[in-house]
């Protein structure tokens, strides 16, 4: 039983931690990333679509985005869109194509984006201590109703306590890259 705990409770944590990657992809790094505009929702025929259901992302190179729209009536639609999100980039309509130049980033706004991506680990890390808690009271609730033994107990939450400092790990990890991504030049 506590090993099927302890098995969720992973499960649960690497969610957290894909869900922290996947944030961090929508932050711009001054490269072009399809990632950076496939979440931003368009208002497609009255519907908030993501970008990504409206048409084809590609990057044909390291500094630009090309949106092909599916369906040409969207073009100002997906326009309006990419400009109301913060990546602060102006779009640029070529026919069925929209076009997204990413400038360089400025040191100030490295420092910003390094600020973001700190608050999403942050956010990571309290979800992962949550999950840790969790386990915790689960397993000391088992061992009060007498269903778990005591030294049973304090191995599982040994084990938890191991699985909670290695996906800390990963994030601390994850962050650091997303981080270096960021200040590079």
């Amino acid at each position: 039983m506590p090993a099927l705990e302890i098995k969720k409770m992973k499960e649960k944590m690497e969610r957290a931690v894909e869900h922290l990657k996947k944030e961090l992809l929508g932050i711009r790094t001054g490269r072009a990333h399809p990632a950076l505009v496939s979440d931003i929702k368009v208002d497609y025929y009255g519907t908030p679509t993501p970008m990504s259901q409206v048409g084809t992302i590609s990057t044909p190179d390291a500094r630009q985005i090309v949106i092909t729209l599916w369906d040409k009536t969207a073009v100002k639609a997906v326009e309006k869109a990419i400009q109301a999100s913060s990546l602060g980039i102006n779009p640029m309509v070529d026919g069925e194509n929209v076009r997204l130049n990413i400038p360089e980033l400025t040191g100030e706004r490295r420092v910003e984006l390094s600020k973001v991506v700190k608050k999403y680990a942050e956010e990571a890390r309290v979800a992962v201590r949550n999950l840790r808690r969790d386990s915790n009271d689960t397993f000391r609730k088992m061992e009060k109703d007498g269903s778990l033994s005591e030294d049973s107990m304090h191995d599982s939450l040994d084990s938890i306590q191991k699985v909670t400092d290695e996906f800390i790990k990963k994030i601390d990890e994850i962050t650091a890259l997303k981080e270096k991504e960021i200040l590079e030049d």
